[in-house]
């Protein structure tokens, strides 16, 4: 029985990927109540458990996609505009410096290559990031904020969270796509949610069933070996 528990964690484990392009079958409600009570089992600084998820379907996810690539295209007519789409928290390094940035560099020009999209090409360059904005056509969209009077320690929680929510997706057949690209536009998210003052955006989340005919979903991104970040002290 020990080993069956292990195959099936690890598979969850090994075939979770971010996808990037979903079919439109829509997932049960009562699925979606069973991952977010999976998820809820993760770990937390004395048991705080500082998520707060919304939930978007139909048109509050259709109208939320519409307002933010409208502001993605406004933000590239008009680059001075990146101003007033400030992320409260910093995802990324201010200054990127290696292996961090080769890692990024691979993972971006891999991506693209795969999709035919070459070095200056901004169009095709910009649409594809705009997918973000789309759920990538997943029918759920998730948002996950947290109160900002909570520290650091608890966006380490949520980490455990997610990946939980994740797991326990692709144990039931569905896939997901972690995004921080909503961050930055954190100022349309918020009030579109409903979200309270004290409320910070952490990231978003693409859920349901990927598709398994579109090239993108076969992307896999490497990992380097456990010997590489592993020090083991005797």
């Amino acid at each position: 029985m020990g080993e069956q528990y292990a195959h099936d964690v690890d598979t969850a484990i090994t075939t979770r990927l971010s996808a990037r392009a979903f079919t439109q079958q829509a997932v049960p409600h009562q699925t979606l109540v069973e991952l977010l009570q999976m998820a809820s089992r993760a770990p937390s600084g004395t048991n705080t458990q500082p998520w707060k998820v919304y939930v978007l379907q139909g048109e509050s996810r259709n109208s939320l996609v519409q307002k933010v690539c409208a502001a993605h295209d406004a933000l590239r007519a008009n680059p001075a505009l990146a101003s007033e789409y400030q992320e409260e928290y910093d995802y990324y390094p201010e200054k990127w410096v290696s292996p961090f940035v080769d890692r990024r560099r691979e993972n971006g020009w891999s991506l693209y290559g795969l999709l035919g999209i070459t070095k200056g090409d901004k169009d095709k360059m910009h649409q594809q990031h705009q997918r973000n904005y789309t759920f990538f056509d997943a029918p759920v969209g998730l948002m996950f904020t947290v109160d900002r009077v909570m520290g650091r320690g608890s966006l380490l929680d949520y980490g455990m969270f997610l990946q939980n929510l994740m797991l326990a997706a692709r144990a039931r057949g569905l896939h997901t796509c972690p995004q921080a690209a909503w961050n930055g536009f954190s100022k349309l998210v918020l009030p579109h949610l409903g979200a309270a003052d004290n409320e910070m955006l952490v990231c978003g989340m693409a859920l349901g069933y990927a598709d398994a005919d579109n090239i993108v979903n076969t992307f896999h991104t490497p990992r380097v070996p456990v010997e590489e970040f592993t020090h083991w002290l005797g």
